[in-house]
């Protein structure tokens, strides 16, 4: 047989597997239901949560986000406590 021979065979066997692998559990019907943008929206503003976005520096953000990590707290509770505690002293 010919290399050209060989490669194509080898093709084929690989093609067919791929065929036959199946959809991952992460794509389809498995993955679950996914709630909407609109769902979640209508969730949020029922618990009075109003998007605001701002800019900040960059080593902010990251001082941020490791405080964020130590307290193991999401970032929106932890600007919010931090909001809080700054307006309060303001």
């Amino acid at each position: 047989m010919k290399k050209s021979d060989l490669d194509r065979n080898e093709e084929l066997k690989i093609s067919g597997q791929m065929k036959q692998a199946g959809t991952p559990d992460r794509f389809g019907s498995a993955a679950g239901p996914k709630s909407s943008r609109r769902e979640l929206r209508k969730l949020e503003q029922a618990q009075g949560l109003v998007a605001f976005a701002t800019k900040l520096d960059g080593q902010l953000v990251k001082q941020l986000q490791d405080l964020a990590a130590a307290r193991q707290i999401g970032m929106n509770e932890l600007v919010t406590e931090l909001l809080t505690k700054g307006l309060a002293a303001a």
